[in-house]
């Protein structure tokens, strides 16, 4: 692990690996923690495709994540935490269940298939090569992995702009750190979080479209669109702090994309905590989780 890294895989005993398919433009981004982290998820998007999600609730017997999974393919994507869990089991990590390890993989997807090849979709294979690609070097961003066919600004007679993957983090003197990964495949477009200003989405006779205001005149294809993603730190948390923390991280989606969490959006952020840094509240670290949100979706879209 470099000290410049600014991105997720700055939290020590975290890597990111990305599987990618420049040509269906799809792919898949997974986030390993196999000492085991903390876990929690909060959706606020209507139209979700996930796995795993009610485990990590509060008040149930898995507390811990081995990984995420962040995956293009809409629902037939979700097959790529299959090749997760085959790794994960094949190093011995997981839930002790008895005669076995069962890995937790929470999982969550993009709807890419209108861009590319839409019968192309992330599947175990894809889900088992990106956990061979991870890395704790800093996260590679862009279009790839999950983000290859990611787009951001829809409208009837719009024409939207590439999303991707962004991740950033923040030290604290302290030593906590807070850092988040995201997949940008917004309905809204990705605006400035102070000012408002749209840094990028859909075009129409080559100039940006407030798709707000279009939200207002017109009916959008519903479902075709979320963003995902994980915030991580290395705080001791509880599940219902890690949970709270991926509630908190929410504002960050919605400071920088406009609009958010419509029904054509299944936004989802996963938290993690591994617990190597102690006497940080949970207010700090959702404060620092919102922030870190926010810049990792513009980092997505101006890499």
């Amino acid at each position: 692990m470099q000290a410049t890294n600014q991105t997720l895989t700055a939290i020590e005993g975290i890597t990111v690996g990305h599987a990618t398919n420049t040509t269906a433009r799809t792919g898949c981004t997974v986030i390993l923690c196999p000492s085991g982290a903390t876990a929690g998820v909060d959706v606020r998007g209507a139209a979700p495709g996930t796995r795993e999600t009610e485990a990590l609730r509060s008040g149930r017997l898995v507390q811990k994540a081995h990984a995420v999974l962040l995956t293009g393919g809409s629902a037939f994507g979700l097959d790529a935490a299959g090749g997760v869990v085959e790794y994960l089991e094949a190093q011995n990590v997981g839930f002790p269940a008895g005669p076995v390890r069962v890995p937790i993989v929470p999982a969550a997807v993009i709807f890419d298939l209108s861009v590319g090849d839409a019968k192309v979709r992330p599947d175990r294979a894809m889900g088992y090569q990106a956990c061979q690609n991870a890395t704790d070097a800093p996260v590679e961003t862009g279009a790839v992995g999950a983000g290859t066919g990611a787009t951001v600004g829809k409208a009837p007679g719009v024409t939207p702009a590439p999303g991707g993957v962004g991740s950033t983090c923040v030290r604290l003197n302290s030593g906590l750190i807070v850092a988040a990964i995201v997949v940008v495949n917004a309905l809204g477009n990705v605006v400035n979080p102070t000012t408002g200003e749209i840094l990028t989405g859909g075009t129409e006779n080559g100039n940006l479209v407030d798709i707000t205001e279009r939200l207002l005149e017109a009916d959008i294809v519903q479902g075709t669109n979320t963003t995902i993603g994980v915030v991580a730190t290395n705080a001791t948390l509880t599940p219902a702090e890690v949970n709270r923390v991926a509630e908190m991280a929410h504002d960050g989606m919605a400071r920088a994309i406009r609009p958010a969490h419509t029904m054509s959006d299944g936004d989802t952020l996963f938290a993690l905590a591994t617990g190597s840094h102690t006497g940080s509240s949970v207010n700090t670290v959702g404060i620092l989780a919102a922030e870190v949100v926010a810049a990792a979706i513009v980092s997505a879209v101006t890499t």
